[in-house]
């Protein structure tokens, strides 16, 4: 195990109703004019947004609004949204939404204090020194972001998506009533399990050796989701399914299962390209690359994809030639985000093969590497690419 710093000062209000208590948290760290940022309209119809603001009205905060988040948030409302912060003197961020709205919001905090662009500090390593502080009120399992100092946002000029990390973009508090994921559509609630169990997966492949605890913590966390996913599709009222993929969905990560091992984060920066060329699902887009990224690289570490097959999978270990192992537990991988209604190849995704040049070279690797597991150029890359857009069962 490598040595490692961990730090999550994210405090988690859990359970039915504790969005009521938005107005108590944000008072709770110091916000006295709050901006309220949220999605489309259905916080609006579902009656939420007006909830927080009854909240907010009960601890006497003031706020303004700012809705219109997108699915792979853009930078054009977020030079708005910091417009709007710095005219109105918000002094504290309240994310109302999932993944995408966190994430806005968090590119917000981060350009307010900034005398420059905000995008500076996306894909570039630039450290952030100052941030306004973040709450939310989560609304769907997936991203992770409600506990982690991630954001991944897009340019729209040239259609870029780049992240950036920093411990100050963690939110000071989060929200988490289940029961507002339980209208989620079946296709969103699936997205949302495949980008969980990626974030698990991303840390799992690890060159890090004599990591057993969190090896175990990963391997629990994708149990999990391959036994509530189809409960929560299947019955979207499940309070209990829909608890434990909100949870799982934070701990995912929050990096508690990613501490003292070296991670990868190559099948995520390959997918952001697609997300961002074709306006796809985030959590659709892994499902079709991670398991090709797997079937690519498995040789580098055979039996780390054996034990993932065996304790994920329930497969049988073939210990004479444990390739046939590991290439079954990326197939029973694949079959079951099929069977929870994920794409697994191009066609499926909206994508199309003969773009592949222009998805590489959007990355922006040229002649270099990437990746921690297995450093990718840009014609392994490309090879992932080919494998996924012909995928199948």
């Amino acid at each position: 195990m490598d040595n490692f710093q961990f730090y999550s000062p994210t405090e988690f209000i859990f359970g039915r109703d504790t969005e009521t208590k938005a107005g108590e948290m944000v008072k709770k760290y110091g916000g006295t004019k709050v901006l309220i940022h949220y999605g489309s309209g259905s916080a609006v119809k579902s009656g939420l947004l007006d909830c927080v603001k009854a909240s907010l009205d009960a601890s006497g905060i003031a706020y303004t609004e700012l809705g219109g988040v997108q699915p792979n948030p853009r930078d054009t409302l977020i030079y708005k949204g910091i417009e709007l912060c710095r005219n109105e003197g918000v002094d504290f961020i309240l994310s109302v939404g999932g993944g995408s709205c966190i994430d806005s919001s968090k590119a917000i905090a981060l350009g307010v204090p900034y005398n420059g662009d905000f995008w500076d500090f996306y894909g570039t390593g630039k450290e952030v020194e100052k941030a306004l502080p973040i709450g939310t009120v989560l609304t769907i399992a997936a991203a992770g972001s409600e506990g982690s100092g991630a954001s991944v946002v897009t340019k729209e000029e040239g259609s870029l998506k780049r992240d950036v990390g920093s411990d100050l973009l963690r939110p000071r508090f989060s929200i988490l009533d289940p029961v507002l994921t339980c209208s989620l559509p079946a296709y969103q609630t699936a997205c949302g399990a495949t980008d969980i169990m990626a974030h698990v997966f991303e840390r799992y492949f690890t060159n890090t050796r004599e990591v057993e605890i969190t090896d175990r913590l990963c391997e629990a966390v994708l149990l999990t989701m391959i036994k509530e996913t189809p409960r929560a599709i299947a019955q979207p009222d499940n309070y209990e399914a829909r608890a434990n993929i909100m949870w799982a969905g934070t701990v995912a990560h929050n990096d508690i299962v990613g501490v003292g091992r070296s991670q990868d984060w190559n099948s995520h920066a390959i997918e952001h390209e697609l997300s961002a060329l074709y306006d796809c699902a985030h959590g659709a887009g892994l499902a079709v690359i991670m398991p090709a990224w797997m079937e690519f690289v498995y040789k580098h570490d055979v039996m780390r994809f054996a034990q993932m097959a065996v304790r994920v999978w329930g497969c049988h270990m073939n210990f004479e030639f444990p390739d046939e192992t590991a290439l079954e537990g990326i197939a029973c991988f694949r079959s079951f985000l099929h069977s929870i209604g994920m794409p697994i190849n191009f066609e499926q995704l909206g994508a199309r093969e003969e773009d592949i040049h222009k998805l590489v070279k959007k990355m922006g690797i040229g002649d270099g590497k990437t990746g921690g597991f297995v450093h990718l150029t840009s014609q392994d890359i490309a090879t992932i690419y080919r494998i996924a857009a012909n995928a199948g069962l």
